[in-house]
């Protein structure tokens, strides 16, 4: 359940808009959705097998300390603190907030208000202790499959009009333009299947992590890529490539045309407590890393501590928060999605390495279940990676600039930490 909220959030009901507007055809579209499922299967391979071998705290950070040094692990949580933390908490709450401009038809430019307010008001909320049980996110992933999954059904089994009502005024690309385009496509593809590292992160809470980090992992990316592939069908039967590109909030859209009114409504309300935990699960994990780092002496000390009184990490959870609601008020859907897939590639494709290294220095340690086709299974995760944030540095250069220059940033920052004295 971790696994599957992590993932389905804003993604699948606000993303594919977004790649849409990149392929502009119906079985493009599709392709991209099946290697983004081909891509993240191959990376919750990769962290099952990392994940039982350092079944630490912190996930990445652990995994990138041990397998090349410190420093590479802290500019890692340095990014995922400004960019890629934050970038997901930015993302969930412009989404939420889209989403209720949309239903309780406000003005457009309160949602960049009403977004900042929701992640300090979260924020503030974990901080005093008081936070959704994993009963909660249960019950809450649940009912978004279930109502998700009707409106498959009903989408699938109605007149397939979309394409003769909303035809695409786009040309479909071709050559090089298609390559690229693809790569340009697979950033809002692997945000939306992004979220299968969050386990790692809560790796030493969970009971016999060797035996069950592993298949919470498989079935959980497994069981998201059928739904990812079945809601864009879905999509582009009621829709068509043009009226899925043409639509900021596509699940609405076909609700209402299969549905009606209420029957949008019903999802529009669905939709939003599906963002909801997950921006309440990245509040919840994202803390986990800091407080490892703090633990090593390479982060502020007061991230490492557990408030007496309310049992959370209070200070963490509000800088965590903070970071990603300037973000939220400051940005667009569409930029922030680029602004967290460029951080998150970067390192994902680093983890793709670092389980290379681990086979040499811990060829003993348990792999219960090993990476299929090693090595080209970690080979290719880091290359995908590699070939989208380096199409980023062509087609969107000062965007992705942008991006490096915050990661850039944190290493003057790990020199700071890594010459204090380390903690007894």
């Amino acid at each position: 359940m971790v696994v599957v909220s992590s993932m389905v959030g804003g993604g699948v009901f606000l993303n594919p808009t977004l790649v849409a507007r990149i392929l502009h055809a119906p079985g493009l579209i599709l392709s991209a959705w099946a290697l983004g499922g081909v891509l993240a299967l191959a990376g919750a391979f990769v962290f099952s097998e990392l994940s039982t071998v350092l079944p630490y705290a912190g996930g990445e950070y652990a995994f990138l300390r041990e397998a090349f040094h410190p420093f590479v692990g802290f500019l890692y949580g340095w990014t995922l603190l400004f960019v890629i933390g934050a970038g997901a908490v930015a993302v969930m709450a412009v989404g939420i907030s889209t989403y209720v401009v949309q239903l309780l038809h406000w003005p457009a430019h309160l949602s960049g208000a009403l977004a900042l307010a929701l992640v300090l008001a979260l924020s503030a909320y974990h901080a005093l202790g008081i936070r959704a049980g994993v009963v909660l996110v249960n019950v809450i992933t649940s009912a978004k499959l279930l109502v998700l999954g009707a409106l498959i059904v009903a989408a699938l089994a109605g007149p397939a009009s979309g394409s003769a009502v909303h035809p695409s005024p786009f040309p479909e690309p071709g050559g090089f333009a298609l390559g690229s385009s693809m790569l340009a496509a697979l950033v809002p593809v692997m945000y939306a299947y992004s979220g299968w590292e969050k386990l790692g992160y809560i790796a030493e809470e969970v009971i016999d992590p060797v035996r069950t980090l592993p298949r919470a992992l498989l079935v959980g990316v497994a069981l998201v890529i059928g739904i990812y592939l079945a809601s864009n069908a879905a999509y582009l039967h009621v829709l068509g490539a043009g009226g899925l590109a043409a639509s900021d909030t596509p699940a609405l859209a076909v609700a209402a045309a299969t549905w009606g009114e209420r029957g949008r409504r019903l999802l529009g309300v669905m939709v939003i407590a599906s963002m909801f935990s997950t921006l309440n699960l990245t509040l919840m994990t994202t803390p986990r890393v800091y407080y490892a780092m703090a633990r090593d002496g390479l982060f502020f000390r007061s991230l490492g501590r557990i408030s007496p009184r309310f049992q959370a990490p209070t200070v963490a959870i509000l800088l965590q928060g903070s970071v990603g609601g300037l973000l939220a008020a400051a940005g667009t859907y569409g930029r922030l999605v680029d602004y967290k897939v460029l951080g998150d590639w970067v390192f994902l494709s680093l983890c793709g390495v670092a389980l290379l290294r681990l086979r040499r220095k811990l060829p003993d340690a348990a792999r219960p279940i090993p990476v299929p086709f090693y090595p080209f299974t970690p080979l290719a995760l880091s290359a995908a990676g590699a070939l989208m944030v380096a199409n980023a540095l062509v087609t969107n250069p000062w965007h992705t600039a942008q991006g490096f220059a915050v990661i850039a940033l944190g290493v003057p920052a790990f020199f700071l930490w890594w010459r204090a004295p380390r903690p007894a």
